[in-house]
């Protein structure tokens, strides 16, 4: 009988042992699932685009261009390109060379992404936009677009005295004020508007061009406008830096003075591209 109640014991003991144990277990998996699933949403990865072989600046993308990587979502969400983005990447300019297995961000495609922010995050630190009016004939009949380059050329008429030193005539000057600005916006379509437009013709006229300037610039613009100066913009190719140095102003003493010089010129240089 004694041994009887000692081996009942012995196997409620056991019962109970393997009860707690079997509950510790469960209690310590849930902690593992727990720190797994904490670890993985710190650590997540996503598939992002990345260069299938070395790229130039400028290279145009193509398919071929590129490839797909497994990289860590922290700090790439919204940077980094997914597939989801291949489609409106296609056929953009790359800013930014880069090499085989790099990661392709929306800050190496020309125009950015196309969901982002609104025009203030577009801008270069220390620049300023500044729109002028601009229309028709003066904007190069409205084929300046956004990312052009351009020159601008204001017209402003003064009040001088005639040759008879008593009559008051209206003296009418021209110059170049600023060369190689970046167009931002042409209306309220920027290049980012411009890449989800569904229309094939463009955004339609505008009467307002946004430039990208420097402070200093931004108060000769305003100013040239403020006193009823007429803006006009010299559409430039984009990868043409050159820089005119000491343009002259503009009258029509001016023009009768080098008229013939200036057609010489051309006539020369054309000569020498045939």
């Amino acid at each position: 009988m004694k041994q009887s109640i000692v081996l009942v014991i012995s196997i409620a003991i056991g019962l109970l042992a393997a009860v707690l144990t079997r509950t510790y277990l469960v209690s310590k998996d849930a902690e593992i699932q727990q720190l797994k699933a904490d670890f993985l949403k710190r650590h997540q990865t996503i598939e992002v685009l990345c260069f299938a072989r070395d790229v130039p600046s400028g290279t145009i993308i193509s398919k071929d261009d590129l490839g797909l990587k497994t990289a860590p979502a922290s700090g790439l969400r919204g940077q980094a390109l997914t597939m989801d983005s291949l489609d409106v990447v296609l056929g953009r300019k790359l800013l930014n060379g880069h090499k085989t297995g790099e990661l392709l961000f929306w800050a190496d495609v020309e125009g950015g992404n196309p969901m982002s922010g609104g025009l203030a995050a577009d801008i270069r630190k220390k620049m300023r936009a500044v729109s002028v009016n601009c229309t028709g004939a003066a904007a190069v009949s409205g084929m300046v677009k956004p990312n052009d380059h351009v020159d601008v050329i204001a017209s402003f008429s003064f009040p001088k005295l005639a040759a008879d030193n008593r009559t008051m005539i209206q003296e009418i000057v021209t110059c170049t004020i600023l060369q190689n600005v970046l167009v931002l916006a042409t209306g309220k379509e920027t290049a980012k508007s411009a890449l989800v437009r569904s229309d094939a013709f463009g955004a339609g006229t505008y009467s307002t061009v946004t430039l990208e300037v420097s402070p200093r610039e931004a108060e000769m613009l305003v100013f040239a406008e403020q006193i009823k100066g007429r803006i006009s913009l010299a559409l430039r190719n984009r990868n043409d830096t050159y820089y005119e140095k000491e343009l002259p102003q503009v009258d029509f003493a001016k023009i009768r003075e080098e008229i013939e010089l200036l057609n010489q010129k051309r006539q020369s240089e054309l000569n020498r591209g045939m």
